[in-house]
Formats: C-alpha cells, sequence, structure tokens
C-alpha cells in the first residue's frame, strides 16, 4: 500500500546529451564536457565515451588516456540552466511539490498527483514522455515510498530507465545493493563499514542500532533506519542558496599574494554578475584557496554593505587575502559571496571576522 510516492528524477548524462541535441553530429563519438586543460577534471561524458570507463570528476589527462578519440568541449552553464529551467517547468505539471538537488535532478512528491493515473507506472511513463517531448531528452525515474529507495531506483535502469519499488519489495530492493550506495556512507565510512564485514545495504539489518551507534554515533541509527527503509525525510519546495560562489583549477600552480590576486580578479567580475542574475545581495565574501598538496584553506569576512560593482568586490578580496600565508604554491582559487539576501531588505551584519581550516 502507497502512503506516499516520491519520485527522483534524474537527466542521462544531462551536459552531454544537451550539446548531442544542440549538435547532432556529437552523438556518434565519444563526448566529454570539460575544460581541456591538464589540471581540468571530467564534468560529464556521453554513453559512448563511458564505455571507455570514462566517468565525472576523473582527470581530464586520465580520460583521454583512456579514450583518446574523445570529443572535449567546454561546458556552457548557461545554456545548461536554460534547459533545466524548462525542464523543472515540465516537473511542475504535474506537482507543485518538488525539491531540485541540481540542474539536472529532483525529487518530486507525486502523493496528490497518483489519483490523476491508474498506477504509479503509467505516472512515471507520462513524466518521461512529457520530457522527451519538450526537449528532446531522456530522464531515469525511480518511484517509492521514500527518498532513499527513489534515489537508489532512478540509477537502476540507467540511462532512460523507470523503476518502480513498492513499499512491500523496497527492504529486498535495497539490500543487496553495495554499501557505498547508503546514503550518507562516504567513502571512509563504506571502507569502515567494510571492514566489519557490511558489504550490503542488507547487512545492516542484522546488526542492532546499538552496535552501529557505538561506532558511527547518531549515523548508526541513520544507517540502520535506512536499511529497514525508514525515512521520513519529505520533499522540501523552497530552499534558499546558501552563497553563490565561482572556482578555478589553474594550469600551472601560482605562488605569492600579487600573482593570486590577480588571478582572483576576473573571479571578481563573474561573481557579481552571477548575483545579479540570482538578485541576491551579499552578506559576507569568502576565499579558499587549495594548495599544491591539496590542501584547502578559507577566509571570510561580514559585509556590512553590499558591494555594488566588481571593483568594490575586488578591494574586498585585496583585504581579505592578506590574512593567507602563501607558504606554498596554490593549484585552485574560489571566491564566494555567502549569507546572501534575495529580498534586497537592509540588514544589520556583525563586525568582519576571518576564519580558516584546513582539510587533508
Amino acid at each position: 500500500m502507497w502512503s506516499r510516492i516520491i519520485a527522483h528524477a534524474d537527466m542521462d548524462a544531462f551536459f552531454a546529451s544537451v550539446e548531442m541535441r544542440d549538435d547532432p553530429r556529437l552523438s556518434r563519438v565519444p563526448l566529454i564536457i570539460g575544460h581541456p586543460g591538464p589540471r581540468s577534471v571530467v564534468c560529464t561524458a556521453n554513453y559512448l565515451a563511458r564505455k571507455f570507463h570514462v566517468h565525472s570528476a576523473m582527470p581530464m589527462t586520465t580520460a583521454l588516456r583512456l579514450c583518446p578519440q574523445a570529443v572535449v568541449i567546454p561546458p556552457r552553464m548557461e545554456r545548461y540552466l536554460q534547459v533545466s529551467h524548462q525542464i523543472m517547468q515540465i516537473f511542475s505539471e504535474f506537482t507543485a511539490c518538488i525539491e531540485p538537488l541540481s540542474c539536472d535532478e529532483a525529487f518530486l512528491d507525486l502523493s496528490d498527483a497518483i489519483g490523476l493515473f491508474p498506477g504509479p507506472r503509467l505516472l512515471g511513463q507520462a513524466i518521461k514522455r512529457k520530457v522527451f517531448q519538450e526537449t528532446g531528452l531522456t530522464v531515469s525515474v525511480g518511484m517509492g515510498n521514500t527518498k532513499l529507495v527513489a534515489k537508489l531506483a532512478s540509477d537502476h535502469q540507467k540511462p532512460d530507465g523507470l523503476t518502480i519499488v513498492p513499499p512491500s519489495e523496497a527492504v529486498d530492493f535495497i539490500a543487496p545493493l553495495p554499501i557505498q550506495r547508503l546514503w550518507g556512507a562516504g567513502p571512509k565510512t563504506a571502507a569502515k563499514l567494510e571492514s566489519l564485514g557490511i558489504r550490503q545495504i542488507g547487512d545492516l539489518t542484522r546488526r542492532s542500532p546499538t552496535y552501529l551507534s557505538k561506532i558511527f554515533g547518531q549515523s548508526g541509527f541513520q544507517f540502520y533506519a535506512f536499511a529497514h527503509n525508514c525515512d521520513p525525510r519529505e520533499v522540501i519546495t523552497e530552499r534558499e542558496a546558501k552563497s553563490i560562489g565561482v572556482e578555478r583549477t589553474l594550469w600551472s600552480d601560482i605562488e605569492g599574494y600579487p600573482a593570486v590576486f590577480e588571478a582572483l580578479l576576473p573571479l571578481c567580475e563573474e561573481l557579481h554578475q552571477r548575483l545579479q542574475r540570482a538578485h541576491a545581495q551579499a552578506g559576507g565574501l569568502r576565499i579558499k584557496l587549495k594548495t599544491s598538496h591539496f590542501q584547502l584553506h578559507s577566509r571570510q569576512m561580514a559585509l556590512p554593505v553590499n558591494p555594488k560593482n566588481p571593483e568594490e568586490y575586488s578591494k574586498l578580496t585585496s583585504i581579505l587575502l592578506k590574512e593567507f600565508l602563501f607558504d606554498e604554491p596554490i593549484r585552485l582559487i574560489g571566491l564566494a559571496a555567502y549569507d546572501l539576501n534575495l529580498e534586497h531588505h537592509p540588514r544589520q551584519l556583525p563586525l568582519p571576522h576571518s576564519e580558516s581550516w584546513i582539510l587533508q
């Protein structure tokens, strides 16, 4: 019995699919979306390139070694966001309860829409058909009574898949999946679980929640609940952006304040443009730098007044940048606005402050 119907809709190789739709010649070749520099990574790849084991977040040099015949084109984010808006509008024809996770995937609470269709499968088929008719793109849809099952199901038959998991079959569907697929189990946690003999999600059901909590804290209880398909999370329809940022992996390492400041200037311009498009005002400014040894350093300050142009952002960047030590070469730079005000109301802000952390 369906108490609610949650769908996870995930566009198939979204960036690459948009490019192939806009230029059909690209559909006949292995296609990689990403910047062609030696320091860049793969944004996504079409399924011809994936046959050569190319995947998202892979270093571009590795991807081209695996698939030297691939065509590499830089991402066109404005175009992808335009198509994403169209897709979200299609979803809104089926339900107003939509939680976008990124530009190419979203949760949908379809509990109220089921009365319009004789069963979840026909509802899922209608969503897929509508997306394809209006965009020419395919979407994989997973449907269950929880977010957990819907997310796992959408990946089950990619690409162009539709997987329906009735509540009575959910635990059996989850059980054989590798523990790395469990929500909240990152690489280190998954490795720890495997060291305890927990290699599939179903293995969690044979351990007590007390035992798991002693090792993983509150997450242990959550893992146990997920393995039994106990996931009360609702689809959240309104989520304000916490920050807007831009970052760049540099072609080669740079050293010292002057070089880093010069590299950040174009990011000041781009950040200002993004904030304008979002109709957002910045309550704080954050700089992050990643060293050649992959250590991440960050400094931030609250802003009593919203910067009005890129020049004001560059002045603030020059002040904040002086708090870094610059004792190592830098391979990545980033600039972000946080504590966003989306309504343009005046605000009382705290005095400037800064913080830093290092991630190994």
